[in-house]
């Protein structure tokens, strides 16, 4: 496989930027924070927490909560793992075979194409951004062949936020169901939707075929905890799946599963108060991007924590964002992370992130280094200092 270009991009800036303006994950939390959420018996739980070996499909506790985010899912179908990214890598794994055929909506997170990449062919379906991402489901069904085991797709999409209407939704899961394909669902951006009444259903709860991953790291803002999971309702491939993570890190945390438990149990006020901060951060984002249309092509995404915005300026995405983190500390994603070795991408684009309550002071040493550098460019164009 080749390198994960995000994860090496951000081995470089992540921690070295002062201002991490491409950030995918919600407003973070301290131990004391969530501790404080927690009631008497989980702060006890937590403070007894044996740090042996905990079990592989997770803290039958830890499954009740999860399943109570679902409709019609139990603990017994509930896979927990170290994060989304193991749980990704073990379910295509297991999936898929050299003789079977994949289809990848794009752009995407790298590992949903790289993955399957290793095992067998790929096809990709791009999102089309002069149609506001949208996806023609001609195009899937046309990518569609005799062998077609799976299709992978990622609503709220990382990293154009874009969320498909209920019926292309609906669609696809015909399109899966009338051939048996298994339909893997990335959504953990879900639940933090600009519009609530956009909200796509789980794939577990609508399709017997349908996966679902979610994790604690997104809409949780809890990364940190390294805890995500699969919803299945197929017990022996959630069991095929359970076996393959034994390859891998075997079991999850004990710790972090109790403080996984406190977090969902307080999902509610979690989740409202990671709304609050997209909503101001998006407020502060509409202002900026309306002061530099000439430079920037901003189209407030449809939900999660992420867009993928066109970059209009003369010397292109990536010379403006290796400038810009270099000299003010601001870290963007230039489109090259999202190449795609299954179809063009479209170049120029940036990826800005706009979960954490940082925001606002980046983009306000995004708009002084802007001035700095390029005012002949803002007077010329009109652009508002």
């Amino acid at each position: 496989m080749r390198d994960f270009a995000l994860e090496v991009y951000f081995s470089k800036w992540e921690f070295a930027a002062k201002y991490n303006l491409a950030g995918s994950d919600g407003e973070n939390m301290t131990l004391a924070q969530l501790l404080a959420l927690a009631g008497p018996e989980d702060r006890a739980a937590f403070e007894q927490q044996s740090l042996g070996y905990t079990e592989t499909f997770g803290a039958p506790a830890l499954r009740e909560e999860i399943a109570k985010t679902y409709d019609t899912v139990t603990p017994q179908h509930l896979l927990c793992f170290a994060g989304a990214e193991e749980a990704i890598y073990a379910a295509m794994q297991v999936l898929l075979s050299a003789g079977d055929h994949a289809i990848v909506i794009t752009p995407n997170y790298q590992a949903a194409e790289t993955v399957p990449l290793g095992i067998c062919e790929v096809s990709g379906v791009a999102l089309d951004i002069d149609r506001n991402w949208d996806l023609d489901l001609d195009l899937l069904r046309a990518a569609l062949r005799p062998n077609t085991k799976l299709i992978s797709i990622n609503f709220p999409n990382n990293p154009t936020g874009k969320i498909l209407p209920r019926a292309t939704f609906d669609a696809m899961v015909e399109i899966c169901r009338s051939r048996g394909i298994w339909l893997f669902s990335d959504e953990v951006y879900r639940l933090i939707e600009r519009d609530p009444s956009r909200r796509l259903p789980q794939v577990v709860d609508v399709y017997e075929r349908g996966i679902s991953l979610n994790v604690m790291s997104k809409a949780y803002g809890l990364a940190g905890l390294r805890i995500g999971w699969l919803a299945c309702k197929d017990r022996a491939m959630l069991v095929r799946f359970e076996r393959f993570k034994h390859f891998l890190s075997i079991c999850n945390s004990a710790p972090s599963e109790v403080l996984a438990r406190i977090a969902l149990k307080s999902r509610d006020y979690i989740l409202a108060r990671n709304r609050a901060v997209v909503r101001d951060n998006l407020a502060v984002l509409n202002a900026f991007f309306a002061d530099y249309a000439h430079l920037f092509d901003w189209r407030e995404p449809d939900g999660g924590c992420i867009g993928f915005i066109r970059y209009k300026g003369a010397e292109g995405v990536e010379e403006f964002t290796r400038r810009l983190v270099e000299e003010s500390g601001v870290l963007f994603l230039p489109s090259s992370i999202y190449r795609s070795e299954l179809g063009p991408v479209p170049e120029n684009c940036l990826r800005v992130g706009f979960g954490r309550s940082h925001v606002p002071a980046g983009v306000a040493v995004l708009r002084a280094w802007l001035e700095a550098n390029q005012p002949q460019q803002m007077k010329t164009v009109g652009g508002r200092s």
